[in-house]
């Protein structure tokens, strides 16, 4: 009986395990939509997608870094949420990530490594929002000046600025 009783319990702890290990839901934004995430993605908040303003990116986590880039003059303060700490909040299960700029510029990222390397989905400059103007609203950067790996043209093509939308592929 006891080893019937451990059978149950555990396949209902197995069947809570995938419950358990889900990203929770995404809130709706409250300021201006910067970010929407489509593709093979398992968290939405708007029909197929996923939909950001800035608290709800900052509130996924932040990470800041100083770093020189081949697009800016000297070194510069980045903040913003770290692309693996995104995707995972979104439940993304593909294994490249396509950034697509405001003015449909598109750069991929490959999902393995994302979090080894560092990269960020930056949303501020020296502890300013950044405007559309001045490479903005988001900007897909990496701590380049802290691992001489990522000094590479590879590297330097994952990176947008502009972003307006990430999809899952």
């Amino acid at each position: 009986m006891l080893l019937l009783a451990t059978g149950i319990v555990g396949a209902a702890l197995a069947g809570l395990a995938p419950a358990l290990a889900a990203p929770p839901p995404l809130g709706q934004p409250q300021g201006r939509p910067i970010l929407r995430i489509g593709g093979k993605i398992t968290v939405h908040n708007a029909g197929d997608e996923a939909v950001f303003d800035v608290a709800m990116l900052d509130a996924i986590g932040r990470r800041t870094f100083s770093t020189s880039t081949p697009w800016t003059n000297g070194v510069h303060t980045w903040e913003g949420v770290p692309l693996a700490a995104l995707m995972q909040a979104v439940g993304a299960y593909g294994t490249q990530i396509r950034a697509i700029a405001l003015n449909d510029y598109v750069a991929d990222i490959p999902m393995a490594g994302i979090a080894d390397e560092g990269g960020i989905l930056a949303i501020r400059r020296d502890g300013k929002l950044m405007p559309i103007s001045d490479k903005g609203p988001l900007f897909v950067l990496y701590p380049f000046d802290q691992d001489v790996r990522l000094q590479q043209q590879s590297v330097f093509m994952r990176c947008a600025w502009q972003v307006a939308r990430l999809v899952v592929l």
